[in-house]
């Protein structure tokens, strides 16, 4: 399953609005999950915000295997542009459009995300992601 910004944050993060249900989410899931770079980077970035040491635990989770750096942004540069220049209305940020270049790497349309843009995001042209 693929791994967003929105759950893990809010699994980290006990003042979050959905912490109660990223736990639940979480725990209905087998690790471990799968990411990108920049899923890493937005999480550490809203982590900081909560706590100092927010960005070590997110970094944590992934060496204790939550989840895995799926795919490198420098081995898909041209796919992840044409990603971004698709959906570019839909103000898409890089960790949207790597997911969505990691399912087609993965061919996984599972996503764990509490990110509406992914009813309206497609991978592999036309397939639809499957959201919890």
């Amino acid at each position: 399953m693929l791994l967003d910004t929105g759950p893990l944050v809010a699994l980290l993060s006990e003042t979050d609005a959905n912490h109660v249900r990223a736990r639940s989410l979480f725990a209905d899931c087998l690790p471990p999950f799968r990411c990108c770079e920049a899923v890493v980077a937005e999480a550490c970035f809203l982590m900081r915000k909560v706590d100092a040491a927010g960005p070590a635990e997110v970094v944590a989770l992934g060496r204790r295997g939550l989840y895995t750096v799926a795919i490198s942004v420098e081995d898909h540069w041209t796919n992840i542009e044409a990603v971004l220049r698709k959906y570019s209305d839909q103000r898409i940020s890089l960790a949207d459009a790597c997911l969505i270049r990691c399912a087609e790497v993965h061919e996984e349309a599972r996503i764990l995300t509490f990110d509406a843009d992914f009813r309206v995001y497609k991978w592999a042209r036309n397939r639809k992601f499957e959201l919890p």
